[in-house]
């Protein structure tokens, strides 16, 4: 379904250029989660953009493939990239108050990617699209939610919109960069719960990018792991946490907290 070949990305706007992602290499069957972590800054958030075709053709010098379903999302037209966005592949970004608009209702933003791709269905049709997709991703009274403005809904309620919104064509690849980042630990938990959901239910392949190695460990069948915007290891779940190989990886591994047993007094 997807292969990252040989991806760089150099910023070419500063005196001296700047690559920020090196020979970056994934590849993704249908159905597939992998983990894509690392630090801030590690370069994993940019190579999500790139994928998704976010990044702006003239900011950056890009070079490699992005293979989706045969097409190289780099160089392929306009027009077909915007085909594939919202439809083929959906993103959810980790902050939903910045990605919502606030002067619309949830349902209005829910059904957008429909009124792109599906011109032709009715507006009943879309509606009924919507709350279903509403009530696909969990959300307590979907009619309510659906009338409402994202301030009206909870920071839980509002990540779990735009998954509904981000999975109302069904694509094949679903992006989520840093979805639970401003969540609280148990709504935390239940967005990896949902994403776990949809992709058995719907076979919807999953590139969950993230710095919290605990919520990729309950969710990924692989991990990627970036730092300085290279891979410096990748394998299957188990692999990389019962015995990692680079100091690196195991440095985050260490960092994940632990719940330790009280000491007695």
């Amino acid at each position: 379904m997807l292969d990252v070949i040989d991806l760089n990305l150099e910023f070419h706007d500063h005196l001296v250029p700047e690559t920020v992602v090196h020979h970056f290499n994934l590849h993704m069957e249908e159905g597939d989660i992998v983990g894509l972590v690392g630090e801030s800054g590690s370069g994993k958030s940019m190579t999500a953009l790139a994928i998704a075709g976010l990044l702006r053709r003239h900011d950056m010098k890009k070079t490699g493939q992005i293979m989706f379903r045969g097409t190289d999302l780099l160089t392929c037209p306009r027009n077909q990239l915007r085909g594939y966005q919202g439809d083929d592949i959906g993103i959810v970004f980790q902050e939903p108050m910045t990605s919502l608009n606030p002067v619309y209702r949830i349902g209005w933003q829910v059904e957008e990617s429909l009124r792109i791709h599906r011109p032709s269905m009715s507006r009943e049709d879309r509606k009924g699209k919507a709350m279903e997709m509403l009530r696909a991703v969990e959300l307590p009274d979907p009619e309510r939610i659906y009338h409402s403005y994202p301030h009206e809904i909870s920071g839980g309620q509002r990540q779990r919109v735009m998954i509904a919104a981000a999975m109302i064509c069904d694509p094949a690849l679903l992006i989520a960069d840093e979805p639970t980042t401003a969540l609280d630990v148990t709504v935390q938990l239940a967005i990896v719960k949902l994403l776990k959901k949809l992709n058995r239910e719907k076979k919807t392949g999953i590139l969950f990018i993230s710095h919290d190695l605990s919520l990729v460990k309950r969710l990924c069948e692989r991990i990627v792991v970036m730092k300085d915007g290279r891979i410096v290891e990748e394998g299957v779940c188990d692999q990389i946490f019962d015995a990692p190989k680079e100091s690196y990886t195991q440095n985050l591994i260490a960092a994940i907290p632990r719940c330790e047993k009280p000491a007695e007094v």
